[in-house]
This record gives C-alpha cells, sequence and structure tokens, in this order.
C-alpha cells in the first residue's frame, strides 16, 4: 500500500508540474498574441503618404509596370530607361523627325533583308527566316478596355471636384493644372513625357527604400497645411457672402 500511495503522490506531482507548464506557455502564447495585435494596430496607425493602406508595389498595379518602375528586374528598368534617352536625344536635340525615322529604318532592314536572301541562293546558304508579326486581337481588346475605363474614372473625378462639394480638393486640381501648364510652356510635350519618365523610374524607387522618413516629414506638412487652410478659410473664405438658400417648393 506504501508503495501504492508513493507512486500516486509521484503521478499527481508530475501532472502538477504540467499543468504549470502548460499554464506558463499558454500565457506566453498570450502575451505574444497581445505584443503582435499591439505591433500591429501601432503599424496601422502610422501616417502614409496620400493615405495609402498597400505598398508601394500594389499601388502601381502589382505587375510589370511596377516591377519595372520599382527597378525588380534591374536589366530592364535601365533598358527602358536608356531608350527613353534615346529617343529624347534622337527627337530633342537632333531635331529628328519620327516619320523620317521610321522609313530610315525600314529601308535600312529591307535592304539588309533582301541583300541577304538573294544573295543566299550565290552562296549556297539559307535565306533569312523572316518572322511573321502579327498583332492579337486580344491585346488591342484589352488597352481599348483599359483605356476607357481611365478616361471614364477621370471624368466622374473631374464631375465630383466641378460640383462643389469639395474645395479643398478643387484648390488642389486648380493648383495641378496650373503647374502643369507652366511647365508646358517652358517645354514640349516629349520633353514633359520625358522628364515624367524618368520621375517614374526614380521617385517611387527612392520613396520605397526611405519610406518611413519620407511618411513622417509628409505627415508634419500635412499638418502644417491643414493649419494654414483653417487660417486661410477663417480669414478668407468665411467672410466670402453667401446668398441665402431658398427651401424648395414641392
Amino acid at each position: 500500500m506504501s508503495e501504492k500511495g508513493e507512486e500516486g503522490a509521484g503521478e499527481s506531482l508530475v501532472e502538477e508540474i504540467m499543468e504549470k507548464l502548460h499554464g506558463h506557455g499558454s500565457g506566453s502564447d498570450s502575451e505574444g498574441e497581445k505584443a503582435e495585435s499591439s505591433s500591429s494596430s501601432v503599424k496601422a496607425k502610422v501616417w502614409r503618404l496620400f493615405g495609402r493602406e498597400e505598398p508601394v508595389h500594389k499601388v502601381f498595379g502589382g505587375g510589370k509596370p511596377a516591377d519595372l518602375f520599382l527597378w525588380r528586374n534591374k536589366k530592364i528598368s535601365v533598358g527602358a530607361l536608356v531608350g527613353a534617352t534615346a529617343i529624347w536625344v534622337l527627337f530633342e536635340l537632333l531635331q529628328y523627325h519620327l516619320l523620317a525615322l521610321v522609313c530610315h529604318g525600314l529601308i535600312l532592314s529591307l535592304t539588309l533583308l533582301f541583300i541577304w536572301s538573294y544573295a543566299s541562293s550565290f552562296i549556297n546558304k539559307s535565306p533569312p527566316r523572316i518572322p511573321e508579326v502579327k498583332i492579337p486581337e486580344d491585346l488591342i481588346v484589352n488597352i481599348a478596355l483599359a483605356l476607357r475605363f481611365e478616361i471614364n474614372r477621370a471624368f466622374s473625378v473631374l464631375k465630383d471636384i466641378a460640383s462643389g462639394h469639395d474645395l479643398r480638393k478643387f484648390l488642389a486640381v486648380i493648383a495641378g493644372l496650373w503647374a502643369v501648364s507652366v511647365m508646358g510652356s517652358c517645354c514640349n510635350f516629349l520633353t514633359l513625357f520625358y522628364i515624367v519618365f524618368v520621375l517614374l523610374h526614380t521617385v517611387p524607387v527612392f520613396y520605397e527604400k526611405y519610406e518611413d522618413k519620407v511618411d513622417a516629414f509628409g505627415e508634419r506638412a500635412a499638418i502644417e497645411i491643414k493649419k494654414q487652410y483653417a487660417v486661410f478659410d477663417e480669414k478668407v473664405l468665411s467672410k466670402i457672402p453667401r446668398g441665402p438658400l431658398k427651401a424648395k417648393k414641392h
């Protein structure tokens, strides 16, 4: 009987120790969950530029254009930037024309292919394999649908701004259009397009790298802009006389 009592006491002691260990583990798990939830809530409260809630790559669509602008594939990004620079130098600095470039390129390629095909019968070599180029219908339809969607969305935004509901958005759009008009008067469309292309290849990647510092600076700037807008609203906009609103007759 004494041996059975000792064994029962030993088993009960082991069970108590295991319960304590399990309780400590569950407590640590709950503490870990609380820490994770608190860290996630802190991350959710971080102010982001333009009120974005998604990563920069997702904001640009998350596809090949995002990979291009954010330098996910450096060879493709460098090639696109070099190609755009070559086009700008060719048309802007050297004053080359698009129609002349297309015609000269076709003349050169057709001449080389014709000489190669004609000479292959004399030198006993196979003629060049000219690939058959066809534009797929799906590509044109997708481009047209995407363009239609963006144009309709732009019209919807302009209608919302012109409706007079948001004065701050109206002033921001007017300021942006005025800045674009000033840039357009200083340079032509090709130079403006090249500047935008270079900015898209530089600003997003630097912002993704230093987004915490930029967002902190942007938060301070947004607070200061709101203060100045409140002062402007109090001293100027609130003093603009407005006629009394008449009740609609039903």
